[in-house]
């Protein structure tokens, strides 16, 4: 079992910034795997990036050079720096936790199937 917490969502204008932190607990063998996924009203729920324990990162093209994906494994959590956000980048923010993949799909890091464990959401709102 992994238990995941986000934080650090809110409102910002466009253009501005926002820091999220996932604090994760639990088996860290399910932990190989860790990202971000966002959700807005009447939306599929999107991969926005991923991080494999070893450090290999994926970005969805839509936030390529705007948002940076990092994480702590001595402190069990998870980041995502998020600069230049636009009213498109409003929506809810999970955080999720799987772990190390039996085969590769391509994309397995911004895959909704590569997760086991989602955290609660955190919102964020973009306004123009």
């Amino acid at each position: 079992q992994v238990q995941l917490v986000e934080s650090g969502g809110g409102s910002v204008q466009a253009g501005g910034s926002l820091r999220l932190s996932c604090a994760a607990s639990g088996d860290t063998n399910s932990q190989y795997l860790l990202g971000w996924f966002r959700q807005a009203p009447g939306k599929e729920r999107e991969g926005v990036a991923g991080i494999s324990t070893f450090g290999t990162l994926g970005y969805a093209d839509s936030v390529k050079d705007r948002f940076t994906i990092s994480r702590d494994n001595a402190k069990n959590t998870l980041y995502l720096q998020m600069n230049s956000l636009k009213p498109e980048d409003t929506a809810m923010y999970f955080c999720a936790a799987g772990p190390r993949p039996t085969i590769y799909y391509l994309r397995y890091l911004l895959r909704t199937s590569s997760y086991v464990y989602w955290g609660q959401g955190t919102q964020v709102t973009v306004s123009s």
